[in-house]
C-alpha cells in the first residue's frame, strides 16, 4: 500500500482517494503527440473524502473555483511536460498546494479605532494641503 500524502501535520489524504487518467495532450511532442498520452487528469473527490475536515472542504472549495465539479469532484489537468511522469508529479504538487493553501484558517479582523494622535496628525495634514491650495489660487478667488 502506498504512503499517505501529508497535507498538514495532522491532514494526509490516501492515495486511493486521487483518481489518474492520462489523455492525449495538445502542444509540444512532435510526432509523439498523437500516439502518446502524456497528459495527466487527476480527480479528487473533496466532497467525500474522509481525510478532510469540513471546514477546510469548504475553503478548498472556494480556492478550487472552476476546477471543482458539481459532485465535489477537483479536477486538476497537467499536460505542461512531454513526459508522464512528469505532469503526474506537477497534477499531484497542484493537488497539495490547493489543499495545503486551504488549510490556513484566515486570521479574523478585529476592528479597531484610530488614536487620537492619529487623528490629529490627519486633520493637521488636511490643513496644511487646504493652506497650500488657497496659496496657490488667485487673488480674486480668495475674495
Amino acid at each position: 500500500m502506498a504512503d499517505p500524502i501529508q497535507i498538514t501535520r495532522s491532514i494526509a489524504i490516501d492515495p486511493s482517494e486521487i483518481e489518474e487518467t492520462f489523455v492525449r495532450a495538445s502542444g509540444p511532442g512532435g510526432q509523439n503527440v498523437n500516439k502518446v498520452s502524456s497528459a495527466v487528469q487527476l480527480r479528487f473527490d473533496l466532497a467525500n473524502s474522509p481525510s478532510i475536515p469540513e471546514a477546510m472542504k469548504r475553503r478548498v472549495a472556494v480556492l478550487a473555483g472552476k476546477r471543482l465539479t458539481k459532485d465535489g469532484v477537483i479536477v486538476i489537468t497537467a499536460n505542461s511536460h512531454r513526459d508522464q511522469p512528469m505532469n503526474r508529479a506537477d497534477a499531484l504538487e497542484r493537488l497539495v498546494g490547493l489543499l495545503v493553501e486551504g488549510s490556513h484558517v484566515p486570521k479574523a479582523r478585529v476592528a479597531t479605532r484610530p488614536t487620537l494622535a492619529s487623528k490629529r496628525r490627519r486633520l493637521e495634514g488636511k490643513s496644511i494641503r487646504s493652506e497650500v491650495k488657497r496659496l496657490r489660487s488667485s487673488p480674486a478667488d480668495s475674495q
